[in-house]
């Protein structure tokens, strides 16, 4: 018994050892290659990849959209190089992502080298905290000019994506306020908070303080406000302390995320969202929702992007305008083919041909300003909703509420289960 015991120790041990020498190496390739160009890089892929297996995980499909375009970037330096990548991107449904990776790093056997993954909340507690995702920062992304660092330099971002207040047009109400979204009788389309956890995180990062200041800014300016809503705000007050949040206008961001919770109607995905409020009969209907879903929109007699308001492109529109989630790019940190991961994410955010599989559409934006697109005309004088206003206005003009990874980290344990009981009482 004493042996079986030792013996199972001794393998635990191992395990333990492989991983820790497996990290070893993956942290100190990336440490080398921040000091690389994207050259430099390409040459350290070829070298060590031709002829290899190549696999990698993502909350985007287009990754295997980008593989191909890197192999024909690194043929242009070595015409007979060779990467096996068919299928090798895969998209885990429902979140699990994250156990994919956690398996696959603490396993004997590692496959994935790189990740490109959202929901930053989860990404800082369970993947960087834990040390088991690495963060790689290219030499020519941090030496780019116009590159947007703050907030999105670690995890390193490849794109910051939009969620944006929209409304059905065909009725006779108006929405100028982002409080008319959760005035009595509203029942906005959004995605379940837990069945798309990046929506739970617009509700933590409301009650960060420059957000908390705009909602406080645009309840002043309500012509809604009365005493049920003022009563609620200060009760907010209670409720604030009981979460640990001591910001100076945080009741009202509390205030505004316990009635969108009430009211919100939960759909199962954004596409069915944008669906019906372009429908003709969706009179009055509104929506918090992935913005660049309108371009899939099929001009019909019943249906149409000119039936769609975006809320904050309206001249005087008043507070929030939706909210931003990021992709981050990582690498695990048993990364088989590291130096290969390393090229591929510097291909993705330093060159336009690297990100154009997310650039070559509206409402997705690169900190890297050389590899975005422009979209300001997509929908022309036709449909004005599809013209995109880009990062820059949606971020400043549109006030987005941006993910921040370590303050949704450091909220969500208290404020997951508030959430949660306001969602499950309604």
């Amino acid at each position: 018994m004493k042996k079986m015991v030792s013996f199972a120790v001794g393998a635990m041990l191992a395990a333990a050892m492989s991983v820790s020498v497996c990290a070893q190496p993956v942290e100190e390739v990336i440490r080398q290659a921040e000091e690389m160009s994207l050259q430099e890089l390409y040459q350290k892929a070829i070298e060590e990849s031709d002829g290899k297996r190549f696999d990698a995980v993502g909350n985007s499909g287009r990754g295997q959209i980008v593989l191909p375009l890197l192999v024909e970037e690194l043929q242009k330096i070595d015409p007979s190089y060779r990467l096996d990548y068919e299928g090798g991107w895969q998209q885990p449904k429902e979140n699990k992502i994250f156990d994919q990776l956690t398996e696959d790093i603490e396993g004997s056997n590692h496959i994935m080298s790189m990740t490109l993954i959202q929901d930053g909340n989860q990404v800082k507690s369970k993947m960087m905290d834990t040390g088991l995702l690495l963060n790689f920062v290219p030499k020519d992304w941090r030496e780019a000019e116009g590159v947007a660092r703050d907030g999105n330099e670690n995890p390193l971002v490849v794109q910051t994506l939009n969620k944006v207040f929209m409304f059905n047009n065909q009725g006779k109400k108006t929405w100028k306020n982002m409080w008319d979204f959760v005035r009595d009788g509203e029942a906005p389309l959004f995605m379940g908070v837990n069945s798309e956890p990046i929506n739970k995180n617009f509700l933590y990062m409301m009650t960060d303080d420059e957000y908390a200041a705009i909602a406080k800014e645009a309840y002043e300016a309500w012509d809604g406000k009365n005493k049920e809503y003022d009563d609620l705000i200060e009760d907010m007050k209670l409720d604030a302390e009981d979460l640990g949040l001591e910001g100076e206008n945080v009741q009202y961001s509390l205030a505004w995320d316990c009635l969108w919770c009430e009211k919100y109607n939960a759909q199962t995905d954004d596409a069915p969202i944008c669906n019906t409020l372009a429908s003709a009969s969706a009179k009055d209907q509104t929506g918090l929702l992935v913005y660049s879903k309108i371009r899939n929109i099929e001009e019909t007699a019943q249906s149409s992007v000119n039936n769609i308001t975006i809320a904050a492109y309206q001249d005087d529109y008043v507070g929030i305008g939706g909210f931003a989630y990021k992709h981050y790019l990582m690498i695990p940190k048993t990364s088989p083919l590291p130096w290969t991961a390393c090229a591929m994410i510097a291909f993705m955010t330093t060159t336009r041909e690297g990100f154009s599989p997310w650039g070559k559409d509206m409402g997705g934006y690169s900190p890297n300003p050389v590899c975005n697109q422009d979209h300001s005309k997509d929908g022309g004088d036709q449909f004005p909703a599809k013209n995109d206003r880009g990062y820059d206005w949606w971020i400043h003009q549109g006030k987005l509420v941006v993910e921040d990874p370590a303050y949704c980290a450091s909220v969500s344990g208290a404020m997951s289960d508030w959430i949660d009981g306001i969602v499950a009482d309604r």
